[in-house]
């Protein structure tokens, strides 16, 4: 399944993988456990900022085995500029539709403070979860994030999640993929797991196919998101407008 390269959508010079979530499903679960690693990224707006203002980031993004479109607000924004819609795959959706298959298989993550884990371990008691909790600051701590990327090589697991936050959780993935000692498929997804195992609560789900979901996270956690969502996301969407300009003057 993996060899089939999925159908692609470019927005923003970036390659999204252009497929239902159930389809990126079958893709995942088809995939050999001791398969070379791979990973899949999951970008939203405020992704597609640092994308656009650190363009060396790209090959980490183009090295996925899928690049998955996780902002209904860049989905929304994209039909209503006539750009190209590249179908949204959010991670946290991903997470909770992948973790139930897991049963009986081994699970590596990495990030979670250990009480947002147990939480997760316990709503799926029937998964296999290896944890390892790096240090803050894992981006400017070499050893740190030479001991993440040992951890995942060594666990061997089926499957990685990857919670350090980004750009962090890509640029592990993409290190770890660069070993020959590395198996498995890695998932970066951000605060997936604590939606999953509870910790955070999500949104409605009409809110976040309405693109509102960004609202309910930044009434939950003002001080850290709104520089986000108020500053650094609206630049992503701007792009969009002049990318949807451009393309009407020629």
């Amino acid at each position: 399944m993996e060899s089939l390269n999925p159908p692609i959508i470019s927005l923003l010079d970036i390659e999204f993988s252009n497929l239902s979530q159930e389809a990126v499903l079958s893709r995942l679960l088809a995939r050999p456990p001791q398969a070379r690693f791979a990973y899949v990224v999951t970008p939203n707006a405020d992704h597609i900022e640092r994308l656009l203002r650190i363009p060396r980031l790209r090959g980490v993004y183009r090295r996925a085995m899928m690049c998955l479109l996780d902002s209904y607000v860049v989905a929304l924004t994209a039909k209503c500029l006539g750009l190209p819609q590249p179908e949204v795959v959010s991670g946290a959706d991903l997470t909770a539709a992948l973790l139930p298959r897991l049963a009986g298989q081994r699970v590596a993550v990495i990030g979670m403070r250990e009480a947002e884990f147990e939480l997760l371990a316990a709503r799926y008691p029937d998964v296999e979860f290896l944890h390892h909790q790096p240090p803050m600051g894992l981006l400017y701590n070499s050893a740190a994030f030479h001991a993440a990327a040992d951890f995942v090589c060594e666990a061997g697991a089926p499957f990685t999640f990857f919670a350090v936050g980004s750009p962090v959780q890509e640029l592990l993935a993409y290190a770890v993929a660069a070993r020959s000692d590395s198996v498995g498929l890695g998932l970066c997804v951000g605060s997936a797991l604590l939606f999953a195992g509870g910790s955070v609560s999500r949104a409605p789900v009409w809110m976040r196919h309405a693109g509102l979901e960004w609202l309910y996270r930044l009434a939950q956690d003002p001080v850290r998101l709104a520089g986000r969502y108020l500053i650094s996301d609206p630049r992503a969407l701007a792009a969009l407008a002049c990318a949807a300009l451009k393309q009407k003057l020629h």
